[in-house]
């Protein structure tokens, strides 16, 4: 098998042909499962208005019966996130790559068939939660078998192409029956159940001791001192304006421009699409440029300055086109697309033993703070407008952002063969 020029040149930097392949294995199973991962998480914002109708739900409770499904979504991908992560610190990551992928697959392969806003409500908690362990363990396996200055090339690649999953799936919300895109999410999802036959399991974890003090997915150490603690909150806040734009740009995007005296309906699928295109082209640039830069922290720093001043400009009623808006969502899109960098900095704080507890449970935490995105713009927008409550959530979201960017080290080029003891 041949490989691009730029990708194999940094396989064979790394180790020995047999593990070199290995590395390469595990890079690209993990970018093709977080691609169905995203692609089966953003299949309800694409299909909410539709599959909510087909059920009988009509007018202002379509938005309120969608946030609800939307955070019974989130609350799985909250449990999840723990239950999967401490799972891949005592029991392996590849394990976890096998367990989380069956369970969502099935899950949203269900999701065709429910008949009542209740059912719907128990296959988004358990598609969350399935698909809460996926891009954790792949994240933490691709980390721990590339060497420190090439492992932000083999993130980005995860990152972008995982990404991708979400034009995907706004591509089919556009040409495809909400109970049909559901079938395919989830067999798409068993498909990639066979490629993981072909990862191995990290050595640096394999070689970790099992002794009584070295304790391997710990809540207990993991918030045993304010150093990691600090670390693990600011990994959190700082990924929140992600969730911002696809929590609320987009898939609350008609209200929103019906609140900004748009004459043309928005539709979800179509910001989706351009908010899609632009996370991915900003998480390749962005991990080109960490590598370029050696550094994690500069880059996300450039791209939430230039997506907060858009954020406030799409806010502002200056546009007033719904092609207009699905363009500057795209550009907000891309200075969000510091995902890269952030799921790479996110593995690089913590040591082995803690590592996949961290990488698998932070991202669903970040995904989990739409919960209080989605209960707070409803209740604002009862009392007030769309707009401002948006607005306000704007300045929250990415003032905290900031904030956590601050408290963290630059790990750029950080041995991870290290405990947490």
């Amino acid at each position: 098998m041949e490989y691009p020029a730029q990708i194999s040149d940094v396989i064979e930097e790394i180790t020995p042909p047999t593990q070199a392949s290995v590395a390469w294995i595990a890079v690209a199973v993990a970018a093709l499962g977080y691609f169905v991962d995203v692609f089966d998480m953003w299949l309800f914002a694409n299909f909410r208005v539709p599959s909510l109708t087909a059920l009988g739900v009509s007018g202002s409770a379509i938005t309120e019966t969608g946030a609800f499904l939307i955070n019974c979504q989130q609350v799985g991908f909250l449990l999840g996130g723990f239950v999967w992560g401490i799972m891949g610190d005592k029991r392996g990551r590849v394990s976890v790559m096998f367990g989380s992928i069956l369970l969502y697959s099935i899950a949203t392969l269900l999701n065709s068939f429910v008949t009542s806003v209740e059912q719907y409500a128990i296959l988004r908690l358990l598609t969350g939660f399935g698909l809460a362990g996926e891009i954790g363990a792949g994240i933490t396996l691709v980390s721990e078998l590339l060497p420190r200055d090439k492992r932000g090339y083999g993130t980005t690649i995860v990152a972008t192409l995982g990404v991708a999953g979400a034009i995907a799936a706004a591509y089919v919300g556009k040409i495809m029956l909400w109970k049909h895109a559901f079938i395919l999410g989830g067999s798409m999802g068993l498909v990639l159940l066979l490629m993981r036959l072909a990862v191995y399991e990290s050595g640096m974890y394999s070689a970790m001791p099992r002794t009584d003090n070295i304790r391997r997915g710990s809540l207990k150490t993991l918030f045993g001192n304010r150093s990691r603690i600090g670390r693990f909150v600011s990994c959190i806040i700082l990924g929140i304006p992600i969730y911002l734009v696809f929590g609320l740009l987009i898939t609350f995007s008609p209200e929103i421009g019906s609140a900004l005296g748009m004459t043309e309906r928005l539709s979800v699928p179509d910001v989706m699409i351009w908010g899609s295109i632009g996370i991915t082209a900003g998480d390749l640039c962005s991990g080109l440029l960490s590598q370029k830069m050696r550094s994690r922290k500069r880059p996300i720093a450039i791209f939430l300055a230039i997506g907060f001043v858009l954020s406030l400009f799409l806010l502002s009623g200056c546009l007033s086109t719904a092609r207009g808006y699905c363009i500057t969502v795209g550009i907000i899109g891309t200075c969000t697309g510091y995902w890269a960098c952030l799921i790479t900095t996110i593995a690089e704080q913590f040591g082995t033993n803690l590592r996949a507890t961290v990488t698998t449970s932070v991202p669903n935490l970040i995904r989990a703070s739409s919960i209080p995105l989605n209960l707070a713009f409803v209740q604002l927008t009862s009392i007030g407008s769309p707009i401002t409550a948006a607005l306000w959530l704007t300045i929250i979201y990415f003032g905290l952002a900031f904030i956590g960017l601050l408290s963290l080290k630059e790990t750029y080029g950080a041995d991870l063969d290290y405990l947490e003891k």
